[in-house]
């Protein structure tokens, strides 16, 4: 996409999605490895700690904690209605996200930490729809506290994965060089 070098439209190149990119295994690998990690402790904490029925595990208190929440919404359980229509809502941007994020680096062909940080950020929102598919929620159960403050929120794996993607992306995504 190149909205400024070709007036105020974005237009899509199909000539230039189809071609290949280089250092595109990279995008896989990394999505690969960020969607299994989050699955992973998804499982292990499910399934190995009976999180879901034992509601807290106390790791390294207050600096973290294992709290089972189920999330329906977004951050900080925005839009958190637990219903068909917002479930499938959320799965639906999160999928034209991730097919955004593949096309632009199908155009732009960056820089390899750019393809690391995109793979980083799909592997993440991967897990998140999984979890909304399979469990009508995400499975959110980190929970770190520090310094008199007591955070009331859980998060996991794929939200990290998902950060550090995308401020990767932003920090050094306008720096062309597919090397």
């Amino acid at each position: 996409f190149s909205p400024l070098e070709n007036g105020p439209h974005m237009h899509i190149n199909l000539k230039k999605i189809l071609q290949p990119v280089p250092n595109m295994w990279m995008l896989y690998i990394a999505t690969a490895a960020a969607f299994l990690l989050d699955q992973a402790s998804k499982a292990f904490v499910l399934l190995g700690l009976n999180l879901a029925q034992l509601g807290q595990i106390e790791v390294v208190p207050p600096y973290l904690n294992f709290r089972m929440a189920w999330n329906y919404g977004m951050n900080f359980g925005l839009f958190a209605q637990d219903s068909p229509m917002t479930r499938w809502i959320l799965i639906a941007v999160a999928m034209a996200i991730i097919g955004f994020v593949v096309i632009w680096i199908r155009c732009e062909h960056p820089r390899k930490i750019v393809i690391l940080a995109a793979g980083l950020l799909i592997g993440g929102a991967l897990g998140n729809v999984i979890d909304r598919a399979l469990h009508g929620a995400v499975v959110d159960f980190l929970n770190m506290s520090c310094c008199g403050i007591n955070n009331p929120y859980a998060f996991n794996i794929a939200d990290v994965e998902i950060f550090i993607g995308a401020v990767g992306m932003a920090i050094f995504g306008d720096q062309k060089n597919a090397t």
